[in-house]
């Protein structure tokens, strides 16, 4: 019996380390992809995986971007778009506050990115997105008899890493006093 219980742990931890494996090699999209599916909310899941190599702590992304999930919650913006909005903030943003030298270039790389978004799905507001309001009790109860969180909301986080890698390939580094770095 004793020598069964090993087996299984030893099991389980060459399972983990075949997962941990298996999620080095991905690619970023599918590994947003995969956050989203294992229980993180669409902003969590693009913001940490986009923004760790930007320096934002894992915990961190988690936390700053938990409350952007299903449009903030009122089904406005999609969580993933926002969370892409996050990480243009990280790539492209400085730490100077003035709209010059701080903004301008993360404001052009947002609407740029909602345009893309756009093309692709028709909209940025998630209950246009899913065709429903999740904000309500009616709509969230259509939304998971639908299914839409397993499939047009996977679908809306692998849309929004596709343009986040699409524009981060087409970008030079910019000018605005810290851009493309990481945190420090």
């Amino acid at each position: 019996m004793q020598r069964c219980a090993q087996l299984m742990v030893w099991g389980c931890a060459l399972n983990m380390v075949d997962f941990l494996v298996t999620h080095e090699q991905m690619s970023d999209v599918s590994k947003a992809v995969e956050m989203f599916r294992g229980g993180c909310a669409c902003s969590q899941a693009i913001l940490d995986v986009y923004g760790a190599p930007l320096g934002l702590p894992h915990e961190h992304a988690l936390r700053v971007s938990a409350g952007f999930a299903g449009g903030m919650r009122r089904g406005e913006t999609c969580g993933a778009v926002t969370g892409a909005f996050m990480v243009l903030g990280l790539r492209h943003g400085s730490s100077d506050c003035g709209p010059d030298a701080g903004r301008a270039g993360v404001y052009e790389r947002v609407v740029d990115f909602a345009k893309r978004f756009e093309q692709r799905n028709a909209s940025i507001c998630c209950r246009e997105l899913l065709g429903c309001d999740i904000s309500t009790p009616e709509g969230m109860k259509q939304a998971q008899e639908r299914d839409l969180f397993k499939t047009t909301c996977v679908q809306m986080v692998r849309d929004a890493a596709e343009i986040l890698e699409e524009m981060e390939a087409e970008s030079q580094p910019s000018a605005a006093g810290g851009a493309d770095k990481p945190l420090a």
